[in-house]
């Protein structure tokens, strides 16, 4: 649909009718008149009846409003070709499409700005001077042309949405590079970093932008080896890149806030972006008290559709040089950016699930290289894709000694399974005597936080004979207590009335996993003088006073605590690092090591209980607190078998016949294994389908595709030019292609 070639400044040759401009007097009235159908009498004589024929009569004599064609009209005297991503997200539409711009569009259709285009089925085909088809969709405008290769008439521009631009050519070549690495479309990304339109936020000017600050103090950053010259890198306009492990304790957001301070004070623009909103509350707190209000930008869900737009349009402008926000924030627009920060890569909040499923650590690490500015990924814990980085070189370790981490860690004890076999206490309630004795010494001086992995009553049930789980007798899902005396089934909401075991015939229930609330509430009736909260899946609490309380939470959903947490219980260890997944024991080590940081040092008495099996190599990297080490053995062990991120993995799920159809017609690099296809079990009955299970009835395989690395890109540019093969064809069904998958268990 690219235009025909023209000389710069010749007047451009558009059929009448292929676009019309939209407004309110070119629609249509609806109805058989509308149409050129004489009205008929009506079928009998009522008053609505000849209501209905003085409307009809009175809308056939009404004169139709001409549409507005653009044949013989001027264009646009230069550059009269726009060149246009169209709001389409299916990849054999991947491309830029050309339209003619009209001379009232002219000065309104710049690069960058929001327009509406006639797309579709004859959107550029015209017969007898009525154009065929084609609907009015969204799209930007990304390059004004003196000429265009394609050799039919052009389209023109419907109109433009709104003259601001919001779309620059840095964030245009991101996307891009992001599109190309995950195997998607531009028009998917671009949904993703370009906000909704908001034409209130857009009428507001935004404020001057305030001089650059100077240079901060290095601050906590001292305990670090490498921390003071870091910040002096980033405050002399260098682009280091570190792989930042933190300390544990309140200090990370302010240390995140003088790395920005740093970048900022060498004229530079900073981007920081965290797993959710709560940790970006304290960014921004952090950065309002370091620099004062007005620097920095807040981009994050919860502050609204308009506000968050009105925030994002400052930073396009260039009112603000600092962004702080959620998952969508990597794309933001911040001018001559210096530094971009990933805080806690391993929480899966980073990775978006929508196609094409990019994850924060990597889009960022291509604004990085692309944009050549600094680079930060700091975590309390390590992730294996982080010391990769390190490994390879690629950045810089930025750790503090040994005798920093044993002064700011807390007291790290175990209980496993023989001690717990053996504790009376820990049968009967299901808390070990060294778990009692901790909470009653922590709530002496403060709050206790206590882990645990569930959330609900009692979600999961078995037989008390057996131990087999308990199933409903109507659609085989799971059982659970969702209170003292109600048990039912988690997917049809049936009562368990009668049940019995199918396998020793037994009719009592006992509980195989306990949640939150039946935790809160075992704790609440052993400590009646001290308050209980929780924190969870229904409501998440972002903080706690420093009085003595029991805090029960679910693991990501721990509030800070005042002061720090005198103790923590991390229960039910088991249910984390059991889990039929290749990042098990990496994620078990980062939910504990994120709320035993929460938790005073050992010198203050802070002390965290862990109930799972010391000899764990999780549960021993959490005693001597070195997630860091972990990494490195967990990267080498993956290495041995060829797992990610040594290799690059992709994904390909879908209706057995269409998985295979796509794996054989992919040109996939000579090196690239082909591990399946593995057959995917049917949701249960009764249960809401998830994403990339078949639907009921279907039969669905996925394909894992392996290569070394270096051959990523030919992978993923394999798999989508495949894909968009498959979905130019009609009624060809979906296949669900993942590059990077996060789950490969």
């Amino acid at each position: 649909m690219r235009g025909a070639a023209a000389v710069p400044g010749a007047r451009l040759s558009v059929p009448s009718g292929t676009n019309e401009a939209v407004s309110s007097q070119d629609q249509r009235p609806d109805g058989p008149a509308a149409e050129g159908a004489a009205p008929g009498p009506p079928a009998a004589e009522g008053p609505e009846q000849l209501a209905l024929l003085r409307e009809t009569v009175r809308r056939a004599k009404t004169p139709r409003a001409k549409p507005r064609t653009w044949r013989g009209a001027a264009l646009a005297p230069e550059l009269p070709v726009a060149r246009v991503v169209v709001n389409k997200g299916v990849l054999h539409l991947d491309q830029y499409f050309d339209y003619a711009v009209p001379a009232e569009l002219d000065a309104d259709a710049q690069p960058g700005v929001r327009v509406r285009v006639r797309f579709g089925a004859g959107a550029h085909r015209v017969r007898e001077g009525r154009r065929e088809g084609g609907g009015l969709v969204d799209g930007f405008l990304v390059e004004r042309r003196a000429s265009s290769d394609y050799s039919g008439a052009l389209a023109a521009l419907a109109y433009v949405v709104s003259p601001e631009p919001v779309l620059s050519p840095g964030t245009l070549a991101l996307a891009r590079a992001v599109a190309d690495r995950y195997a998607g479309s531009l028009a998917d990304i671009l949904q993703l970093a370009v906000p909704p339109r908001s034409g209130k936020a857009e009428s507001r000017p935004s404020p001057e932008p305030l001089p650059p600050p100077p240079a901060p103090e290095p601050g906590s950053w001292a305990r670090y080896g490498s921390g003071p010259a870091f910040l002096r890198a980033l405050a002399n306009g260098g682009t280091p890149r570190a792989v930042w492990t933190a300390l544990p304790g309140p200090h990370w957001p302010e240390e995140l806030a003088r790395a920005v301070a740093a970048t900022l004070s060498s004229g530079r623009g900073a981007l920081v972006v965290v797993p959710d909103g709560k940790r970006a509350a304290r960014v921004d707190a952090a950065l309002t008290a370091l620099l004062g209000a007005g620097r920095h930008a807040l981009l994050t869900a919860e502050s609204g559709p308009e506000e968050r737009y009105r925030q994002w349009l400052a930073v396009r402008r260039g009112s603000v040089r600092a962004v702080v926000g959620t998952r969508a924030a990597m794309f933001a627009p911040v001018h001559h950016p210096g530094l971009v920060v990933v805080w806690d890569d391993g929480d899966s909040s980073h990775s978006d699930e929508n196609a094409p499923f990019p994850h924060v650590r990597e889009v960022l690490e291509l604004r990085s290289a692309q944009e050549r500015c600094a680079f930060l990924l700091g975590s309390t814990s390590c992730t294996v894709e982080a010391a990769q980085l390190v490994e390879s070189g690629w950045a810089l370790p930025l750790a503090a000694e040994r005798e920093q981490v044993r002064a700011a860690a807390p007291l790290i004890r175990t209980v496993g399974d023989e001690e717990l076999a053996r504790d009376e206490a820990a049968r009967a309630a299901r808390l070990p005597s060294l778990a009692w004795q901790t909470v009653r010494e922590g709530l002496k001086s403060g709050p206790v936080l206590v882990q645990v992995p569930r959330h609900g009553y009692v979600p999961g049930l078995g037989c008390a004979r057996c131990r087999a789980p308990a199933r409903c007798g109507h659609c085989a899902g799971p059982l659970e207590a969702t209170g003292e005396d109600r048990t039912g089934c988690r997917w049809c909401g049936r009562d368990a009335n009668g049940w019995h075991c199918p396998e020793c015939g037994g009719t009592r229930l006992r509980a195989r996993v306990v949640g939150a609330r039946r935790t809160a509430e075992e704790l609440g009736r052993a400590f009646p003088a001290v308050p209980v909260r929780t924190s969870g899946r229904d409501q998440v609490l972002d903080a706690v006073p420093g009085r003595p309380a029991l805090v029960v939470s679910t693991p990501g959903a721990e509030p800070v605590a005042d002061g720090g947490y005198a103790a923590a219980l991390l229960l039910d260890g088991w249910a984390l690092l059991t889990r039929p997944d290749l990042r098990a024991g990496e994620e078990a080590l980062r939910r504990w090591i994120d709320a035993a940081a929460l938790v005073r040092p050992q010198g203050e008495g802070g002390t965290v209980v862990v109930v799972a099996e010391p000899t764990l190599r999780p549960v021993q990297a959490l005693v001597r607190w070195d997630p860091t080490g972990h990494a490195r053995r967990e990267l080498a062990d993956r290495a041995e078998l060829r797992f990610p991120p040594v290799s690059r993995m992709a994904s390909v799920t879908g209706p057995a016949a269409a998985v295979e159809a796509l794996v054989a017609s992919a040109a996939l690099p000579p090196e690239a294994e082909v591990l399946g296809p593995v057959r995917l079990p049917q949701p249960p009955p009764g249960r809401p389908r998830r994403p990339g299970e078949p639907p009921v009835g279907e039969v669905w395989d996925r394909v894992l595709l392996r290569v070394p690395p270096g051959s990523g890109a030919a992978l993923a540019s394999a798999l989508k030019s495949a894909q968009a093969t498959r979905m130019a064809r009609a009624g060809t069904p979906q296949v669900r292609v993942r590059v990077d998958p996060l789950d490969i268990g």
